[in-house]
């Protein structure tokens, strides 16, 4: 054939790509460096890229500041689990207290995109007692808001991430989704295997944030396990798709390689921030309100960098909670050897679960409760399951790695409580541009103990039921959030319920530190409805906000906006009709 049937190969493209079949090609929006924006949004992860897309469809002069790259995804990714550690945020922290958090790779990102780029997608809903833990069980935090002022935006989102999902979810408020599940991998089809002998309900398919048929230019899943590498596939979502392209197109501008070191402030309202390029030059960046969107180790840090006189603890610390109540889930891996192949890399690594033990079981001597959840690690990520459940190593290692295909892995997502201990303070250490770098310290508490043990019994219990031949497991944590809470409190939290510091009015904070409490949900999806929910009330007041007087905030019921959707959120892919089971 001379002429190839979709024409003749014209070269390599210009454009920046986000995925084998998108593109960025249009121009991006360059502010004046002496140019004073509406809004700036310091990261451009999970809740940064929601809002820097908002902000700019609605019309407002919107600047994104990531301190990571701007990914272009066909030359910076590549299709290998060593390969993808730049993914994550790997600057100098120090950590330490009684049970230290590991950094890096498991809890956060840097690059547009932020963690979403590398998260496995899970996206259920925080369930309605989430939000009230302490009225409920006498530990922990209640939300300033309420489930039911979150549903529509969960619903919102959903659509735009998409999220794939079965028909009917049980747990929590009861919910179907609009688009089709994913089919049953082998790590999925051994928990619903035990977990239906043992009459446990489960879910499988999903909700998972990645596309089971095609979406707008996006193509579907190929099922070969990268999910937490980077999605060079395009199928799983992250802002840096599904919502930063938009915000290009209706005028943001995405500066990469800006690392934020201080808020700015004058007579009690910020003016903008300072940050450094990538040859570490100093700027100024003026704005009216500035959002913060770090994620829960870099917004404290942030916060308590920018002190300065009238604010010598830290801008938005008179509670004196900066930094405190940060919280990590359980997340220990339970590994099961079958007879069988299993295959753990063929399919999503999240597209099964059960939250039967979600809740608060008045039988057991411990509030609140945990996950089951599907996991597919990869032969290096399985080496060092290994190494850490088995002392492996040596011949003993390569024999466990030839028997990799037998090996199934289960994830415990356990609720840990916000506690006071937990937090992010500054170290003595600086990074490169002379900023103080974070200093976390954390331990388990009691009830944190007792979640842990009956999660990995049951995750035990499960495998044994599937018939596993043998069980080990390794500890671990997962999901970082809290240390710049909300709360009705001025008190005891850094933020209201829209996430505007109490102190000072045109700072505002969204992202997963705002989270008063984390269930036993992966955060992802809530972060990015609450980012939804932020833009709506930033949008509603913006007259207010980007006066003089910011203080004088009058609309505290913003409507729900579904027309700042990205365009072309909805008539893709493989929608479902809901079913009368999950309308009722």
């Amino acid at each position: 054939m001379k002429t190839p049937v979709f024409g003749s190969f014209d070269g390599a493209k210009p454009e920046h790509q986000l995925g084998p079949m998108q593109t960025l090609d249009f121009p991006m929006k360059q502010f004046r460096p002496d140019e004073e924006v509406d809004f700036c949004i310091v990261g451009v992860g999970s809740a940064g890229g929601v809002l820097v897309q908002r902000l700019a469809h609605a019309g407002f002069k919107v600047i994104g500041l990531e301190a990571g790259p701007f990914w272009d995804t066909e030359r910076d990714w590549v299709s290998d689990e060593a390969g993808s550690h730049n993914l994550y945020w790997n600057d100098l922290r120090i950590t330490g207290g009684e049970d230290p958090i590991t950094m890096g790779e498991n809890n956060s990102g840097k690059g547009v995109g932020g963690g979403s780029v590398h998260w496995a997608g899970f996206t259920p809903r925080f369930h309605p007692s989430d939000f009230h833990v302490l009225s409920s069980d006498g530990l922990g935090a209640d939300w300033p808001i309420s489930y039911d002022e979150l549903r529509p935006y969960y619903e919102l989102l959903e659509k735009e991430i998409p999220v794939s999902g079965p028909a009917y979810y049980p747990w929590g408020d009861p919910h179907g989704y609009v688009y089709g599940p994913h089919p049953l991998g082998g790590v999925g089809h051994m928990l619903v295997k035990g977990c239906s002998a043992l009459g446990i309900r489960t879910v499988a398919g999903g909700p998972v944030a990645i596309i089971a048929g095609s979406y707008k230019d996006r193509p579907h899943c190929i099922y070969r396990g990268f999910c937490i590498q980077g999605c060079k596939v395009g199928a799983k979502q992250s802002t840096l798709i599904s919502h930063v392209p938009d915000a290009i197109r209706y005028g943001a501008e995405i500066r990469a390689h800006c690392m934020v070191g201080r808020i700015n402030m004058k007579g009690g309202r910020v003016t903008g921030v300072t940050y450094f390029d990538e040859e570490g030059k100093e700027h100024v960046q003026r704005a009216k309100v500035v959002i913060v969107s770090g994620y829960a180790i870099e917004t404290p840090r942030l916060l308590l960098n920018s002190a300065c006189p009238g604010f010598e603890q830290g801008l938005a610390n008179s509670s004196g909670t900066v930094g405190k109540y940060l919280m990590v889930q359980i997340g220990n891996v339970v590994l099961g050897r079958f007879d069988e192949p299993v295959r753990m890399y063929k399919a999503p690594p999240a597209h099964a679960l059960t939250e039967e033990f979600y809740e608060t079981d008045p039988k057991n001597d411990f509030v609140r409760g945990f996950a089951i959840q599907t996991v597919g690690p990869l032969p290096i990520a399985f080496a060092k399951q290994m190494m850490a459940a088995k002392g492996a190593w040596g011949w003993g290692m390569r024999r466990v790695m030839m028997d990799y295909n037998h090996w199934c892995a289960l994830g415990v997502l356990g609720e840990i409580l916000p506690w006071e201990d937990n937090r992010v303070a500054l170290a003595e250490a600086t990074d490169r541009f002379g900023l103080p770098v974070a200093k976390v310290t954390f331990r388990m508490h009691e009830n944190d103990k007792k979640v842990e043990a009956a999660g990995v019994a049951k995750t035990t219990e499960v495998f044994y039921a599937a018939g596993a031949q043998e069980v080990v497991q390794e500890s671990r944590y997962a999901h970082l959030v809290g240390g710049a809470r909300m709360g009705n409190d001025p008190g005891s939290s850094v933020a209201d319920k829209w996430g505007r510091t109490h102190d000072i009015p045109n700072l505002f904070v969204c992202d997963g530190s705002l989270l008063p409490t984390q269930g036993s949900a992966n955060p992802g999806l809530t972060i990015q409805a609450l980012a939804a929910r932020t833009a709506d009330y930033l949008i509603s007041n913006a007259r207010d906000l980007l006066s003089q007087h910011p203080e004088q905030v009058t609309d505290e019921h913003p409507p729900v906006r579904h027309n700042l959707s990205p365009d072309g959120t909805s008539g893709h892919g493989v929608p479902r009709l809901k079913s009368k089971r999950a309308q009722n």
